[in-house]
């Protein structure tokens, strides 16, 4: 038991935690991409006066569980004459690739009150001082999955989605990376907590927050370089308008048609994974990250609240959406889920009162509004599905090439004048 105890509280404690932080971070991953396959199918549904998912569990909430056990349970058929090491690898590649780049996301500003052995426990698997370039790196690499499965399926279809992704991925990767120079510039770091730390304050007299999409402060607004990096990140995902790669109308489902079961599925797990990513980063880049819009002033400390104050009436609502369901099974298990949301928002509203949970209530602002912010931008990649329509291949093209290139490297120019002076004596 000592030899045990000694060595959590060396290094290899530190290992240990990273691991049970590695398992974690790709639990929530996991669950949260299968919600947001429901979530997607629920939203377009509403804008396109459906309902949706609504047979597997009260408001289809079961049906992400539904379709992870048809993936396992379905036939794997793998086509002849394909390159049967490479077949195997791709799906497999654009899933690690994309589980990885979130592990220099810092979720939260600080660590948790508590130490494992000895050891902070922080908020992120880890924090380099590079950690832009780290994800950028790998995200880069992404391409290889998709072009790969291109490749390897032996069929024309697939061939031409690799294809495509290949110069869609690289053209637009060129922007993307453009676009986030002036953030660069203006924080002097390559490190994504100093990025969110540089937004922190005020700025325009007070009024807005110093967030790098509108604040003077140390430099330029980054509104034109958020939009080429939030339109280019959306077509290096190979989301709509930009989904040529697997275009149905043309490509039957493009770089993955020969795909199946379960390595099928990988490929849409790297897709949702990515958006979580590109989502993180518009937050941490151009919103401040986990900086509250609020000032920190008495006048606005209620909004620290704001995380119990929208867990009670959406409890109350699910309580009361769950009373007049159509199914018993709706009738039980609605109301309780809601009793439940609705009393952890009471607990945490008690902290006005109580010392613990008012510190409970500190600790989680970060993190709030964080994921806030990036379920924003995930909401809004829904939203572009069921509005947009998709782009023609050399349409495509212009924009990633004659628009949003040359657009990007302005803004560049523009805010490297602006910190020169900011900067000059």
């Amino acid at each position: 038991m000592n030899s045990v105890t000694t060595f959590l509280t060396q290094d290899g404690g530190f290992w240990v935690l990273t691991l049970v932080k590695i398992a974690l971070l790709l639990f929530i991953v996991l669950t949260v991409n299968a919600y947001l396959t429901w979530f997607e199918r629920k939203v377009v549904a509403l804008m396109q006066s459906r309902v949706g998912p609504h047979r597997v569990g009260p408001h289809g909430l079961l049906q992400p569980a539904a379709d992870g056990l048809k993936f396992l349970f379905k036939e794997d058929v793998m086509p002849g004459g394909v390159d049967k090491f490479v077949y195997l690898l791709a799906p497999f590649l654009a899933l690690t690739l994309a589980l990885a780049s979130l592990a220099v996301i810092p979720f939260g500003p600080n660590p948790l009150p508590f130490k494992f052995f000895g050891h902070q426990i922080d908020l992120f698997i880890t924090n380099p001082d590079i950690g832009l370039l780290v994800l950028f790196s790998i995200t880069a690499l992404g391409v290889y999955g998709v072009a790969l499965a291109g490749w390897a399926s032996n069929s024309k279809y697939p061939l031409l989605g690799g294809l495509r992704s290949s110069a869609q991925m690289v053209s637009y990767e060129l922007s993307m990376t453009m676009s986030v120079v002036g953030v660069l510039l203006m924080a002097n770091s390559f490190s994504l907590t100093d990025i969110i730390q540089k937004q922190s304050g005020r700025t325009i007299w007070g009024i807005l927050p110093a967030w790098n999409i509108f604040s003077f402060h140390g430099g330029f607004p980054q509104v034109v370089g958020f939009l080429c990096f939030f339109i280019s990140a959306i077509a290096e995902t190979n989301r709509v308008p930009f989904d040529l790669p697997e275009a149905e109308s043309e490509l039957v489902a493009g770089f993955h048609t020969e795909y199946s079961s379960f390595k099928f599925a990988m490929f849409f797990i790297a897709e949702y994974t990515s958006m979580i990513t590109v989502s993180s980063l518009c937050a941490i880049l151009f919103f401040g990250g986990w900086n509250s819009p609020f000032p920190s002033t008495p006048f606005w400390q209620f909004t620290h609240y704001l995380p119990s104050l929208i867990l009670i009436p959406f409890g109350l609502w699910v309580i009361f959406d769950g009373l007049k369901y159509e199914t018993i099974i709706g009738k039980l298990v609605l109301p309780l889920i809601g009793a439940a949301i609705a009393g952890l928002g009471a607990l945490l509203l008690a902290g006005i009162v109580i010392a613990p949970l008012h510190d409970v209530n500190e600790y989680i602002q970060g993190p709030f509004w964080l994921l806030s912010k990036i379920f924003f931008f995930l909401f809004f990649y829904v939203w572009a599905r069921g509005t947009l329509p998709r782009f023609r291949y050399d349409q495509l093209m212009n924009i990633g090439w004659k628009l949003l290139l040359p657009v990007s490297i302005a803004n560049v120019i523009v805010t490297a004048g602006f910190v020169l002076l900011r900067s000059a004596p």
